[in-house]
Parts: structure tokens; C-alpha cells; sequence
């Protein structure tokens, strides 16, 4: 079968699932007691160079800098002997006291001209956001 006759079907039946999942999980709409987490992982390009890898975390690490809303940063790189990170090398763990403050974060143009600065080395990118409980 055509690749395309099947492909819109299955992104509708793809967005039904994920909206009805967001109306039963309470987690997803409304605040929660807790600290935000926004987790970002890194695959770099095999071509990024060490120090262009250490002028992203050198950046990163600066956000906290810029933007008055995030309340913690952490970041580590991969030791996991499991084999399983597909590619990512770099983790990196914002912490927001409300979901109002990581939505501030997210167009902020400190966030922006970051984001910018990663053309040509980053080759997948990975983001989850989580409450603490």
C-alpha cells in the first residue's frame, strides 16, 4: 500500500490516542504540589567538535543567569553501562516552581538564542517534563 494513503489515518488515530490520554491523566492540565522538572538530552553530531560540545553546556549552564525562572539546574553526561541511551550523551534537569514558569521559559529570547546556537550540533534532542512527587 501507498505510504501516504496509510500515514494520515494513522497520525489522526495517533492524535486520538494521545488527546484521550491527556483528558484521563490529571497529571497533564493543571498544577501540581511539587517542583517542575524540564529534562533535556542531547545526541550531538558525530562532527561536533569538544569544544563547540563544551560552548552548548557552557551556554546552558548560563540560562539560570538570564532567566529568573528557572530555580535549579543540574547536567551530567551518560555513564549508563546499559547501552540504551540511543545517541545521548548530555542530560540536562531544569527546575520550575509552576508550570507558569517553565511557560515563561520556554519563548524567552535568552531560551531562543540558545536554542539558535545549537544549529549544525545537535543531531536529536529529547525533552520530558515531570512533577516531582
Amino acid at each position: 500500500m501507498n505510504r501516504m494513503k496509510w500515514m494520515f489515518p494513522f497520525l489522526v488515530v495517533c492524535g486520538v490516542l494521545a488527546l484521550a490520554f491527556a483528558a484521563d491523566n490529571p497529571d497533564f492540565h493543571k498544577e501540581q504540589n511539587g517542583l517542575l522538572r524540564h529534562v533535556v538530552c542531547f545526541a550531538f553530531q558525530e562532527n561536533a567538535k569538544p569544544e563547540q560540545v563544551q560552548g552548548v553546556v557552557d551556554a546552558f549552564l548560563d540560562l539560570p543567569n538570564q532567566i529568573p525562572f528557572i530555580v535549579d539546574i543540574e547536567w551530567g553526561t551518560n555513564v549508563s553501562p546499559e547501552g540504551l541511551d540511543k545517541g545521548f550523551t548530555h542530560c540536562f534537569v531544569l527546575t520550575f516552581k509552576s508550570a507558569k514558569d517553565r511557560d515563561a521559559y520556554l519563548p524567552h529570547p535568552a531560551h531562543k538564542e540558545f536554542g539558535k546556537s545549537l544549529s549544525g550540533l545537535i543531531k536529536d534532542v529529547f525533552v520530558l517534563d515531570y512533577w516531582t512527587k
